[in-house]
C-alpha cells in the first residue's frame, strides 16, 4: 500500500509541476503584454486628441487671422486652453520668437534652437519639417514631477492664401512657424497604475483559480481511478474473483479495462470452479475448452497439454513452458505457476508470447494446483485465455482516438460539440478557447446562447439548426468584445447521442474592411454630389434674403406691412428653410457610419430618395430623367442607406458617361442627354433598370467592371471601388447585379431582387 501511495503521488506531481509551469508563464505573460497594451492604447489616445485639439486651433486661428491676426488669435488660445485644459499653448514665428501664447509673459520671447520644442525640427542641418505625428511628440516631466505630452504642429503657408494681392508672405515660403501645445498626462499615469493594478490582482486570482481545477481534475480523473484499477488488479492476482464494483467516474477506458478484469476474473474462476465439479469429464474438458491449458511439474516442464496449445504453439512434452510460450532460455521473473508451487495456490497474471506464426500473442492466465492423496502439490494446471485479439482493438482504439482528438484540437476555426437536445456544450477545441478567450472548463455544460450578442438572433438559429449554415451571426468573447461570425452544423453521433458539430470561423477583419471601403465609397460619393448641393441650397437662401430684405426695407422707411404679405412671405421662409433642412439632413443621414442591417425596403421610395440628392447635379448637366415606376411593388429585405449608395454610385456613372461622350463629340454636335429608370415585376423578383445614353463600356472591360479598383476613368476622376461596392451590397441583400451595352448607345444596369415570401414580417 504504501508503494502504492508513493507513485500516485509521483504521477501527480509529474503531471502538476509542467502544468504549473506553463500555467504561470502564460499568466504573466498575458498580464505583462496587457498592460503594455493598455499603456500604449491611452498614450496613443491622448496623442491623437491633442493632435486634433491642435487642427482645430489651427482652423479657427486661419480665421481669425482674416479679420485681427493679434488680437483674435490670442483670444482663441486663452479661450481654447482654459476650456480644454491646456498646460502651454504658444505660436512660434519662423524666427522662434513667441507670437501667441496662453501665458502673457512668454510673449515676444525667442527661443534657441536646441529647445524641446524646436530641437524637434531643428535636430538636423539643414531643418526638417516633420510630419509623422510620432516623430512630433515628446513626452517628459516637469520640475515638480508633472507627466507632460508636448506636441508640435507646423504653420504651413496655405496655397489659397499665398497667391492673394493681401498676403504678407510669398508663396514659395512653405512653413510660417509652428505650435507647441503642452497637456498633463497625469490623468494617464493613473489610468495606467490602476490597470496594471487591476492585470496583476486579475492574474493571481486567475492562476490560483486554474490551479484549484487542475489539482481537483487530476484527483478525480486519474489519481483515484488509477488507484481503483491497482486495487482491483491486486485483488485479482491474488485470487480473489469476487466482483467488485468499477470506477463510475465517466464512462472511460478505466472503466472498460476495470470491467474487462473483472469479468476476466470472473469466467476463468466459473471455469476452475467447473473443472472441480466434474473431474470425471477431466480429459474432454481438457481438450474443448476455448483457450490453452497446460499441466507443468516443478521443473516448468510440460506434462499435458490440450489442443488448443498444440495449435497455437505446437510444443513437444518435456518442452519448459517458458521456451514453449515465449521462446525464453530462462523462467519469467513473475510466474504464476512458481507461485503455484510455493503456495498450493491459485494465481492469476497476464502474460505475453509469441505464436508459432510469428505474431505476438497475449492472454490473461491462471494456474491452479494439482494434488496427490497426501495434499501435496504435484504438478501445476495453468489455463490462458487469448486477449490478443481485444488487446489489438484497445491500441487501435487509443490510437485512432489520439488522432482524431489531435485532428480536433488543432483545426484552426474554432469547433463545438453540442448536445442536439439542449444545445449544451460537450467539448470545444483549442481555437475555440483561443478565439472566444474562454477555457475549456468555462464552456462545458454551458448553453450556447452564452456566446450570442443577441438573444433574438440566437433564438433564430435554434429555430433553423437543421439549416447548415448560418451568415454574420454576432458572438460576444469573454471580454465582451464582439466579433462577426460564419457558423456551419452538422449532426452527427457522440458517445451514445445526438450532437451538432457546430463551426464557427471569424469574419470581423472582413466585416470592418467591407464597412470602411462601403463608408469611403459614400464620402467620394458626397463629394461628387457637392456642387449639386449648394445649388440646392442656394435657391431656398435667395427666397430666405428677399423676403427678410423686403421686410427690413419696410422696417427702416416705418412702413407698414400688409398682413397678407408678412404672412406670405413667413410662409414662403418656413418652406425654404424646411427644404434647406430636409437636404442637409438628408446628407448628414447618408453621409453617417452604419452597421449593415436588414429591415423592410420599398425599392420604389429608396429610387427616389436617391435621385432627390442626386437630382441637381443631373439639372446643372442638362441631364433628363425618365421614370417607369411599377407601383405597389413587394417589399424586399435590405439596408436602405446601402441601397441608396448604390443607386448614388449608378447615377453618378450614368451621368460620367453621357457628359464624356458630350465632350467627344464636342459642340458642334448635339447629343442626347437622358437617364431612364424603371421598375417592373419579373417572374417573382423586382427588376430595377438604369439606362443612360452615354459612352457604353468596352467589350474586354464588361467581365471586369464589378472588380474592386477597376475604372475606365481617368487618373484622378475615380477610385475603383463604386461598382464593387456596389456590387457587394446587391450580393448581401440577396440580389444580382449585372450590365450590357445598348444597341443605340449606353449602358444599362439591371437589378434583380428577391421577394420576401411572408409580406407582413
Amino acid at each position: 500500500m504504501e508503494k502504492k501511495s508513493i507513485h500516485n503521488r509521483g504521477l501527480a506531481f509529474k503531471l502538476l509541476i509542467p502544468v504549473g509551469i506553463v500555467l504561470f508563464s502564460s499568466i504573466f505573460i498575458w498580464t505583462h503584454y496587457s498592460s503594455r497594451y493598455r499603456e500604449k492604447q491611452l498614450l496613443d489616445t491622448a496623442v491623437s486628441q491633442v493632435d486634433k485639439f491642435c487642427n482645430s486651433v489651427l482652423k479657427l486661428t486661419w480665421f481669425a487671422m482674416l479679420h485681427n491676426p493679434t488680437q483674435g488669435m490670442q483670444d482663441i488660445l486663452n479661450s481654447m486652453a482654459e476650456y480644454n485644459d491646456i498646460k502651454e499653448i504658444r505660436v512660434f514665428n519662423s524666427q522662434g520668437q513667441i507670437r501667441f501664447s496662453n501665458n502673457p509673459e512668454e510673449l515676444g520671447q525667442k527661443k534657441s534652437k536646441d529647445q524641446a520644442a524646436c530641437a524637434i525640427c531643428h535636430n538636423t542641418d539643414p531643418p526638417v519639417m516633420k510630419t509623422g505625428i510620432q516623430d512630433r511628440v515628446r513626452i517628459f516631466e516637469s520640475e515638480t514631477g508633472e507627466l507632460l505630452l508636448g506636441l508640435i504642429n507646423p504653420v504651413k503657408n496655405a496655397d489659397s492664401c499665398a497667391t492673394s494681392d493681401c498676403h504678407y508672405h510669398p508663396s514659395n515660403v512653405v512653413k510660417l512657424g509652428s505650435m507647441d501645445v503642452i497637456v498633463s498626462l497625469e490623468n494617464i499615469r493613473e489610468k495606467i497604475a490602476s490597470a496594471k493594478k487591476m492585470s496583476a490582482w486579475s492574474a493571481v486570482f486567475l492562476f490560483l483559480t486554474l490551479a484549484v481545477t487542475i489539482c481537483v481534475v487530476i484527483l478525480f480523473l486519474v489519481t483515484r481511478p488509477i488507484t481503483h484499477l491497482v486495487e482491483s488488479t491486486k485483488r485479482i492476482a491474488d485470487g480473489d474473483f469476487s466482483e467488485a464494483e468499477p470506477h463510475r467516474l465517466w464512462a472511460d477506458e478505466i472503466e472498460q479495462l476495470s470491467c474487462a478484469i473483472n469479468e476476466m476474473g470472473e469466467k476463468i474462476h466459473e471455469k476452475q470452479m467447473a473443472l472441480n465439479r466434474q473431474k470425471d469429464m477431466y480429459q474432454h474438458l481438457f481438450e474443448q475448452v476455448p483457450c490453452t491449458i497446460t499441466v507443468q511439474n516443478r521443473n516448468y516442464e510440460l506434462v499435458e497439454f490440450n489442443q488448443e496449445f498444440v495449435r497455437r504453439f505446437n510444443p513437444s512434452y518435456g518442452d519448459h513452458c517458458y521456451a514453449a510460450y515465449k521462446g525464453l532460455t530462462t523462467k519469467c521473473s513473475n510466474c504464476p505457476v512458481e507461485k503455484t508451487f510455493q503456495d498450493g495456490k491459485s494465481h492469476f497474471s497476464e502474460e505475453s508470447g509469441i505464436n508459432k506464426d510469428g505474431t505476438t500473442a497475449h492472454w490473461f492466465v491462471k494456474t491452479a494446483p494439482l494434488k496427490d492423496e497426501n495434499g501435496q502439490v504435484v504438478a501445476a494446471m495453468e489455463m490462458s485465455l487469448d486477449i490478443s485479439r481485444r488487446k489489438r482493438l484497445e491500441e487501435e482504439v487509443q490510437i485512432s482516438e489520439k488522432k482524431y482528438q489531435a485532428i480536433f484540437m488543432n483545426i484552426p476555426n474554432p469547433v463545438f460539440i453540442l448536445d442536439k437536445e439542449n444545445l449544451c456544450i460537450l467539448d470545444l477545441n483549442d481555437a475555440a478557447q483561443t478565439v472566444y478567450g474562454y477555457t475549456k472548463g468555462d464552456l462545458t455544460g454551458k448553453a450556447f446562447d452564452i456566446l450570442f450578442a443577441s438573444s433574438r438572433e440566437c433564438d433564430q438559429v435554434k429555430t433553423h439548426i437543421n439549416t447548415p449554415f448560418h451568415e454574420r451571426c454576432v458572438h460576444v468573447k469573454n471580454d465582451d468584445d464582439h466579433i462577426y461570425v460564419n457558423i456551419w452544423i452538422r449532426p452527427a453521433e457522440f458517445a451514445d447521442r445526438n450532437v451538432l458539430i457546430v463551426t464557427t470561423v471569424d469574419i470581423t477583419r472582413s466585416v470592418e474592411t467591407e464597412q470602411q471601403l462601403i463608408q469611403a465609397g459614400k464620402m467620394a460619393t458626397l463629394g461628387e454630389m457637392a456642387t449639386g448641393v449648394a445649388h440646392e441650397l442656394n435657391q431656398p437662401l435667395s427666397v430666405i434674403k428677399t423676403a427678410s430684405g423686403f421686410i427690413a426695407r419696410k422696417v427702416s422707411s416705418d412702413a407698414q406691412i400688409d398682413r397678407s404679405i408678412l404672412k406670405t412671405l413667413s410662409e414662403e421662409i418656413e418652406s425654404h428653410v424646411d427644404r434647406a433642412a430636409k437636404i442637409t439632413g438628408h446628407m448628414r443621414l447618408f453621409g453617417r457610419k452604419t452597421v449593415f442591417k436588414k429591415e423592410k425596403v420599398h425599392i420604389n421610395e429608396v429610387l427616389k430618395r436617391a435621385f432627390d440628392i442626386f437630382s441637381q447635379q443631373l439639372k446643372l448637366r442638362e441631364i433628363a430623367v425618365v421614370w417607369d415606376l411599377t407601383e405597389d411593388l413587394p417589399i424586399i429585405h435590405a439596408d436602405p442607406v446601402r441601397l441608396e449608395q448604390v443607386f448614388i454610385n449608378l447615377l453618378i456613372n450614368a451621368r460620367d458617361a453621357i457628359v464624356a461622350k458630350a465632350k467627344n463629340a464636342g459642340d458642334d454636335q448635339e447629343t442626347v442627354r437622358r437617364i431612364s429608370i424603371s421598375t417592373a415585376l419579373e417572374k417573382q423578383r423586382i427588376r430595377v433598370a438604369i439606362n443612360d445614353t452615354g459612352t457604353g463600356i468596352a467589350s474586354a472591360n464588361i467581365a471586369k467592371i464589378f472588380e474592386p479598383f477597376f475604372t475606365t476613368k481617368n487618373a484622378g476622376e475615380g477610385t475603383g471601388l463604386g461598382l464593387s461596392i456596389s456590387y457587394g451590397i446587391i450580393q448581401e441583400s440577396g440580389g444580382d447585379i449585372s450590365v450590357h451595352n445598348n444597341k443605340d448607345g449606353g449602358a444599362t444596369f439591371v437589378i434583380l431582387f428577391k421577394i420576401r415570401e411572408n409580406q407582413n414580417q
